[in-house]
């Protein structure tokens, strides 16, 4: 029986379902919607990475040994085809998240700093902080982590996203469940929880915040998060526009805490009363055009999407990408070069596969990049706006890595 992606994201609530395709559960690394004790037996391959100004890539993944749990570094030279040993990070073990849409994250910051977020669970399935460290020496040594948000509920704090703006300011976004914690205990209706923010302006010594962007975001689905072109923090995320309607909304975020307007992005209208897992990316390029992907499982014209915004906000009519297998799409851009990447099985491997294109969108080449049997992370691509890589998770193959534009600036 073949059962394609869409089918899959719809079982947040049928986990019956979802335990009768063990193989694509297997080349998934996870089945779409399912809660944080089914993923017990699986391995947790959520990664990052970053470039440093040097144009090293930095990587981000979770260890773990005998229950003690730690995040790791890797570095390459060359774009991400090779990498250095794997060292631990030397921090207190604690639980960390590297599944699915909650992964660590690593930025860079403009004068050498390394930038680690990550989620740190408390309870299932996604209750937890949003931890930060940070290292000003190179990597060498990182600060003791720190909650980022200033509320300690046991609620979700979770799906965070990070991005540092050209001042140095440093911007996490997470997915947040207080508002629905305090609709069900005064028995109002609230449909998925909110999006949160938070603001360094001391390289990470400090944040400020508990910013609401925006009620009624999906529950767990990742944050997508770029500078637009003026450097400008933009987060896009799934929302659920009433009735209940999963699409997707993009707003500004200041550093005053002042949110821009919530603006749809998406219209698709796929109306399911579950989480599908199943977060949106977006970048900006040079000429202020906005690129941006995500995944809808309407089972007539659903799949996974791209989109090409210009500065008057007119989106020109989605792509679709791959096959009806195609899931967990990212988006990166880097002057001129666009590049595209998302997962596709085919009933018995994963296969990444990349669309790229050199004039801002206006033509594209695809080829597949990797293909494994068994269990892998999301793949994503990292940009510093001279360059784009691919970083990609494997069980069997350990961390890949795949140069696939360079601006020669």
């Amino acid at each position: 029986m073949n059962i394609s992606i869409r089918q899959l994201a719809c079982a947040a609530g049928l986990l019956s379902m979802i335990s009768l395709f063990p193989s694509a559960q297997a080349a998934d690394g996870h089945g779409h919607g399912q809660g944080h004790g089914s993923h017990a037996a699986r391995p947790e391959l959520g990664a990052d990475a970053a470039f440093a100004a040097d144009g090293t890539l930095w990587a981000v993944t979770r260890q773990a040994d005998k229950g003690d749990q730690a995040l790791a570094l890797r570095t390459s030279g060359d774009g991400g085809k090779t990498w250095s040993a794997q060292r631990r990070i030397d921090n207190p073990s604690e639980p960390i998240t590297a599944r699915g849409e909650a992964r660590p994250h690593i930025v860079m910051g403009p004068a050498g700093d390394i930038y680690v977020s990550y989620t740190s669970t408390v309870a299932p399935p996604h209750i937890g902080d949003i931890r930060f460290i940070r290292s000003q020496d190179g990597g060498k040594t990182f600060s003791r982590p720190m909650t980022v948000h200033a509320n300690r509920d046991r609620i979700t704090h979770s799906f965070e996203s990070m991005a540092v703006d050209h001042a140095g300011r440093i911007y996490i976004a997470w997915i947040d469940g207080r508002g629905a914690a305090e609709a069900k205990e005064k028995q109002r209706r609230y449909a998925g929880s909110a999006v949160y923010y938070a603001v360094s302006e001391d390289r990470g010594a400090s944040f400020k915040g508990d910013y609401r962007v925006a009620d009624n975001a999906c529950e767990c689905c990742r944050i997508g998060i770029a500078l637009d072109q003026q450097g400008k923090p933009v987060v896009m995320w799934r929302h659920v526009f009433a009735p209940n309607a999963r699409d997707h909304a993009l707003s500004e975020l200041a550093p005053d805490g002042k949110a821009g307007a919530l603006k749809r992005v998406t219209q698709d209208d796929w109306r399911i009363d579950a989480c599908p897992h199943h977060g949106p990316s977006l970048a900006f390029g040079d000429d202020g055009r906005r690129h941006q992907v995500w995944f809808n499982g309407k089972e007539q014209g659903g799949g996974a999407f791209y989109g090409s915004v210009p500065g008057d906000g007119t989106i020109k009519r989605p792509l679709r990408l791959g096959s009806e297998q195609a899931s967990h799409p990212d988006v990166a851009a880097a002057g001129k070069h666009v590049a595209v990447a998302w997962k596709q099985f085919d009933g018995k491997a994963t296969s990444i596969i990349a669309r790229l294109s050199a004039d801002g969108g206006a033509s594209w080449s695809e080829r597949e990049l990797a293909r494994t049997s068994g269990a892998s992370d999301q793949p994503h691509l990292v940009s510093d706006g001279k360059r784009i890589s691919l970083i990609w998770n494997t069980q069997d193959q350990g961390l890949l890595g795949f140069p696939l534009a360079a601006t020669g600036k």
